[in-house]
């Protein structure tokens, strides 16, 4: 029999509640909090290296962070300085060797926003320097490097080192990984993730042939991961959280197939991850085609969707202009069978029978939307209007926060609590041995195991000095 498709305002509370969507959105680390203005002398002075598009990026974001102050930037292309400068807006000491801006005293904490080849180099020179660091992923370029910095870090356990993984400070993906631990999805056997841009990146042209290669450092295999570190790194680490271990092995296939402007980075990928547990990623990122087939195509470009027996979750982080989302959709309810092995109910042809058993997507109840007890009566009625509509597909509840702004808070916390990040070491260094061992399968056409990264690159890892 066909299951009703409609949800009563019932159902929908009920629902929330197995997720434990409701309960867990205030206890959850990282879940927004009102923001006060501490004094000076409790923030932490901070300095970015790196001030082109993420690193401003960061800056405007930072602008609205209290905890943290901007006392210098660093960039070798002026232009770029003096944007950063600008975009934070106060009045930083500006630097074009990342060293001098190492040599400041008053800077507690650094950000690592460089090209990813300069990211080992300089994080590392950050961490002998005595400073607590945040750098982008990937976090390291090469395999050498994964050792040399566990070394290094662990022989400073003292300082942070932190990893831009958002997705590890939303809310919705911490409410996510809260499903998954607690059964609600059942047994979580895939996950499907996708990146998908049309065009993607676009190369930028200069009159000096070196300046255009740097100005399009992501195009070019001597500076980049490509689509791997760039874009499949963020959704890698989804999979491993969720999953809660690294993959196996990775086995996929890339391709130069579209953007022929001199580029030598594949323009498309399409890579499997098999983990301990016979669970699979299946990861896709092309330069074609926005198309996302989540959210009845409400976004575009990038999202995962985690599948477990008893249901699976669509989820996306979003960007500024539009927030994390996430909706549930429960498994329909399998026919019963006798002990002699027939189906119990009159069921009709499969193909019938399970689009007529399809579940209607349950929207994860964003923070503004929990019943409190203390609303008035206009918002309390507010709250159901709103529930009503996301169950009819009308509206869909967002994340409250930009995870972003929740990451870069987090890690002046844990500068000035000494708390271990979300996004601590180990998380970005699997996370780049993901990146680097996929990009080796599509190069190699083979099955790379993750274990293979134990001997890799050995011969070239220093040992780390001692703080």
């Amino acid at each position: 029999m066909a299951q009703e498709k409609d949800l009563t305002r019932r159902d929908v509370v009920k629902a929330a509640g197995a997720a434990t969507v409701l309960a867990a959105a205030r206890k959850l680390e990282g879940a927004p909090a009102i923001q006060t203005v501490k004094a000076a002398n409790s923030q932490v002075q901070y300095g970015m290296i790196g001030t082109g598009s993420r690193g401003s990026y960061l800056l405007k974001h930072l602008k609205g962070i209290d905890n943290g102050r901007c006392v210098a930037v660093c960039d070798i292309n002026q232009d770029h300085l003096d944007k950063g400068a600008a975009t934070i807006g106060t009045n930083p000491d500006k630097f074009k060797d990342y060293r001098e801006l190492l040599a400041k005293r008053d800077v507690d904490a650094v950000f690592v926003v460089t090209p990813l080849f300069m990211h080992f180099p300089v994080t590392k020179d950050t961490l002998e320097a005595g400073k607590n660091t945040f750098c982008e992923k990937s976090l390291v370029f090469k395999p050498e490097e994964v050792h040399a910095l566990r070394a290094l870090a662990n022989s400073r356990p003292k300082q942070i080192l932190q990893v831009g993984l958002q997705r590890r400070y939303s809310q919705y993906y911490q409410l996510l990984k809260d499903m998954v631990d607690k059964g609600v999805l059942g047994q979580v056997t895939h996950v499907h993730a996708q990146w998908h841009r049309n065009p993607g990146w676009v190369l930028k042209p200069d009159p000096d042939p070196q300046q255009q290669r740097m100005a399009n450092w992501r195009l070019y295999r001597e500076y980049s991961g490509g689509l791997s570190a760039e874009l499949a790194s963020h959704q890698i680490d989804v999979a491993d959280w969720m999953f809660g271990s690294a993959p196996e092995y990775v086995i996929g296939v890339g391709g130069l197939d579209v953007r022929k402007d001199g580029r030598d980075i594949y323009d498309n990928i399409q890579l499997i991850y098999k983990y301990p547990k016979n669970q699979k990623l299946t990861y896709s990122a092309i330069s074609t085609n926005a198309h996302l087939p989540y959210f009845n195509a409400t976004r575009a470009e990038m999202g995962e969707c985690i599948m477990g027996t008893e249901g699976a979750v669509e989820i996306t982080v979003g960007d500024d202009k539009a927030m994390p989302i996430a909706m549930w959709f429960k498994e329909p309810p399998q026919p019963k069978v006798t002990k002699a092995g027939e189906v119990k109910e009159n069921w009709k042809a499969g193909a019938t029978m399970v689009a007529g058993a399809v579940m209607k997507g349950l929207p994860i109840i964003a923070e503004r939307d929990e019943f409190t007890g203390k609303e008035s009566f206009i918002d309390r009625e507010m709250k159901f209007a709103r529930r009503w509509l996301y169950t009819k597909g009308v509206m869909v509840p967002e994340e409250t926060r930009n995870p972003v702004d929740t990451e870069l808070e987090s890690f002046f916390n844990c500068c000035r609590d000494g708390q271990r990040p979300r996004a601590d070491l180990e998380v970005g260094l699997n996370d780049s041995i993901g990146v680097i061992l996929s990009n080796l399968c599509m190069d190699q056409e083979r099955r790379v195991y993750f274990n293979e990264i134990d001997k890799m690159g050995l011969e070239s890892a220093a040992p780390a000095k001692k703080a």
